[in-house]
């Protein structure tokens, strides 16, 4: 093949490709079709009322702690229930050796036998000096000797019976009791040793069920809550006289962030006493509140959430807090227009409640607001609205009881 010459079939292939580089290139590119407006829920707000909740740190507490302690010195003979058993009112929990105590009894007893029988020989004496006296065969003096010794028997025989019943009293605490029904502690003591009224707390029974809580409220707060009875003081559930009614009601989260529920509902507690005065070093007051405990599966020492609905807003607009956006430091609601486009506008929010947040400004009756899908628009952007549903968190969230209205106190 001559030097610089192109063979005639590389010339027919060249050709070929560049003919159908030339008629694909030609052919103009379909366009791909617009994505379809993205799925958002949207809640369509209304005015509404609104219980405004409120959070404090609380500690569990037995409704009753007794401390166990020995009223008589003696060895302990036995421990008569399980550690961290569930014992009940008048059960023996331990028993210390009954024996020097019963031989006190016996002796008390012989010692009332003896002043019975000498009280009665002084009683015979004085009725025969009567007659004596009144016959004028004895004299005034021997007739006040016989009364003063059969006086002094009758005092005798007093004295007895309060050793006898002083010793029967004493036999009685060899029985050491749980004054309450509870749970009962790890004893501190063993069989064998020598207990006492010096020798401690020998164990501890606590009364659970119900069982209480304790939580401190700051002063303002407290002022917060107790302004809106100003005019009114008769309907607040606080400081009324003889207040034993259900018109504050609690409920409990526990330390793990799981709400006290029992079938799937919050177990609602409720408020029973509030402390007389602000503490000056704290400046807050003590309060404290009730839960039922079946199954005394809560122990005192535990620490939760207590959360109560303090007031209720009457007619305002209320929206899902996660509907909220924040941009730098403005708050602002994401609004579907009636042409399904995307507005941006900024609220100002008041306080929550539950899972909600009541808007102060900015939104309206019938307004649509985006709850779920923020994150895939922006202003202007058309949308495909669709319902928005609560989940189940958000809906029991919003279940707390609201107060009841106290009866009016008495005169």
């Amino acid at each position: 093949m001559p030097s610089g010459k192109i063979p005639r079939t590389l010339q027919r292939i060249i050709f070929a490709a560049g003919a159908v580089a030339a008629i694909t290139g030609c052919e103009p590119q379909k366009k791909a079709p617009p994505p379809p407006p993205p799925v958002v829920q949207v809640l369509t707000v209304q005015p509404q009322d609104a219980p405004i909740s409120q959070t404090w740190v609380a500690t569990v507490t037995g409704y009753i702690n007794a401390d166990i302690r020995a009223q008589v010195s003696g060895y302990l003979l036995s421990q008569n229930y399980r550690n961290g058993a569930y014992v009940k009112a008048g059960d023996i929990l331990f028993q210390i050796d009954p024996r020097p105590f019963q031989a006190a009894l016996a002796q008390a007893q012989g010692s009332l036998a003896q002043a019975q029988a000498q009280n009665t020989a002084n009683e015979l004496n004085a009725q025969r000096s009567t007659d004596l006296y009144q016959k004028k065969v004895i004299s005034q003096q021997q007739y006040d000797d016989q009364m003063q010794a059969f006086e002094a028997s009758k005092a005798a025989v007093q004295a007895a019976q309060a050793s006898v019943q002083q010793a029967q009293l004493n036999l009685t605490f060899t029985k050491i009791t749980a004054p309450v029904t509870g749970l009962a502690s790890i004893a501190t003591a063993q069989v064998g040793d020598l207990v006492g009224p010096s020798s401690g707390t020998l164990a501890t029974v606590i009364q659970v069920d119900p069982i209480k809580v304790n939580f401190m409220v700051p002063e303002q707060g407290y002022i917060n809550f107790i302004q809106q009875y100003f005019n009114d003081p008769s309907k607040s559930p606080i400081g009324v006289a003889g207040y034993d009614g259900p018109g504050f009601p609690i409920t409990l989260t526990l330390a793990n962030g799981v709400s006290y529920e029992q079938n799937g509902k919050p177990v609602v507690g409720k408020l029973t006493s509030v402390n007389n005065v602000v503490g000056i070093d704290t400046g807050s007051i003590s309060i404290q509140g009730v839960f039922p405990n079946p199954g005394n599966l809560l122990r005192p020492g535990q620490f939760g959430l207590v959360t109560a609905t303090i007031r209720v807003e009457k007619n305002v607009v209320v929206v899902p807090q996660r509907a909220v956006v924040d941009l730098q430091g403005l708050n602002q609601l994401y609004l579907v227009g009636p042409d399904n486009k995307v507005n941006v506008v900024q609220v100002k929010l008041g306080p929550t409640t539950g899972s909600d947040q009541i808007v102060t400004s900015g939104l309206k009756a019938g307004d649509r607001v985006i709850v779920e899908g923020t994150q895939k628009v922006k202003d202007g952007t058309l949308v495909n609205p669709t319902p928005y549903i609560e989940t189940k968190q958000e809906v029991s969230s919003d279940d707390l009881p609201a107060p009841t209205a106290t009866p009016a106190a008495k005169d």
